[in-house]
């Protein structure tokens, strides 16, 4: 019996919808559907405007087109996350400062922040990782003191929580994804928040080809025309038309995930308690959505061993990030602050376990005996 590590959830509902938009005559953007996800993003988020995009990459670039940043402008950020983290800010010539981590979340280390900033930082971007809060009061107090804006990439934070408020809802601005690798999907997808109104009609202007096509349609201008550097970033009803479907089940999908996290997270207790792993950490003003279970492999054990051992096995575990200031992009176009020790320790003892809705009880406890085996394995074969 294989155990893949991924395997996309369907509410049941998404091919009803799809049909439903298709029958509706309106399969480009900004329709019934794409509106009804907006007000539920909103009512959720508290922003006060919810833009679905193409990808969180694209909400990532809107960031960017919004901050009008330039080249040689500074974006403070942890270099332990995805390419697009990085590349959204590249793309209009700014520069990634990657600061270190915290050992604890593995999110980015807020008491490191104000030693990366100089007179051309313009904003600061935190990465919740695996959904679990970085220390927002923090963030936003540097940035407030030092004029800059904060990018939440919530990519993995849908229905996470800090102290109560939403994930991408705290920061000037909020990126989620709905890759299938969410928690909350239609396949490719993302969304961008807006949480003040002085940027809400600008986002609007970007994501419509840089033009005022969304007040047209309101009736708000009697033409829309060019405005503003901008491209095509909102996706098509059918999209939105699955998503919503999703999002309709988005508490239903949480608690499922939270169920088989918990499980993971005591059946690994013993595990830990003997030094071979450490499990993840969530802080209690932190409500996390189960976005993954990974664990830190004692740092005398060859990971790739264990993951080859599990493989074999049926079970299929995966690695995370290559830190992207080790990577040849990162070191062209970004710099580093700091010796980036807990990153380094992090990307290499990192292994994130199979979650996903539908794996049951009996699977968990062979990923979890298949995980004991190949740790030991790997362990003997040190001796």
């Amino acid at each position: 019996m294989k155990i893949p590590f991924n395997r996309p959830y369907m509410t049941g509902k998404e091919l009803y919808y799809i049909a439903e938009a298709k029958f509706g005559n309106m399969l480009a953007g900004d329709g019934p559907f794409t509106k009804r996800c907006h007000h539920w993003l909103e009512a959720r988020t508290g922003s006060a405007r919810a833009l679905l995009t193409h990808s969180c990459t694209a909400a990532l670039e809107m960031s960017a087109l919004l901050l009008d940043i330039r080249p040689v402008d500074e974006i403070i950020m942890p270099s332990f996350t995805f390419v697009s983290t990085a590349n959204a800010f590249v793309l209009r010539g700014g520069v990634p400062v990657f600061v270190d981590i915290r050992p604890d979340t593995l999110n980015l280390d807020e008491k490191l922040i104000e030693a990366a900033i100089t007179p051309r930082t313009r904003a600061i971007v935190p990465v919740h990782y695996a959904g679990v809060a970085c220390e927002m009061d923090a963030i936003m107090a540097i940035a407030r003191r030092n004029g800059l804006r904060v990018v939440e990439d919530a990519a993995q934070g849908v229905m996470s929580t800090y102290k109560g408020k939403a994930l991408g809802g705290i920061g000037d601005l909020g990126a989620y994804s709905f890759h299938e690798t969410k928690n909350v999907i239609s396949g490719e997808g993302g969304a961008l928040l807006v949480n003040g109104p002085a940027l809400a009609q600008r986002a609007e202007i970007i994501r419509e080809k840089g033009t005022d096509r969304s007040r047209f349609f309101r009736g708000e201008v009697d033409k829309y025309t060019w405005q503003e550097a901008g491209s095509s970033y909102l996706p098509g009803e059918l999209i939105a038309a699955f998503l919503w479907a999703q999002l309709e089940e988005a508490e239903t999908i949480t608690a499922k995930r939270l169920a088989i996290w918990s499980r993971y997270h005591e059946a690994l207790a013993g595990m830990e308690a003997k030094g071979v792993l450490r499990r993840p950490v969530v802080p209690v003003d932190c409500g996390h959505n189960a976005h993954m279970y990974y664990v830190l492999l004692d740092a005398g054990i060859d990971r790739q061993a264990v993951i080859e051992a599990m493989k074999r096995q049926g079970v299929n575990p995966v690695f995370h990030y290559v830190p992207l200031h080790d990577s040849p992009g990162g070191r062209r176009y970004g710099r580093v602050v700091g010796d980036m020790a807990v990153t380094q320790t992090a990307a290499a003892r990192l292994l994130r376990l199979p979650l996903w809705i539908g794996l049951g009880e009996s699977q968990q406890q062979r990923v979890v005996a298949v995980l004991a085996d190949a740790i030991a394995e790997a362990a003997s074969g040190l001796a």
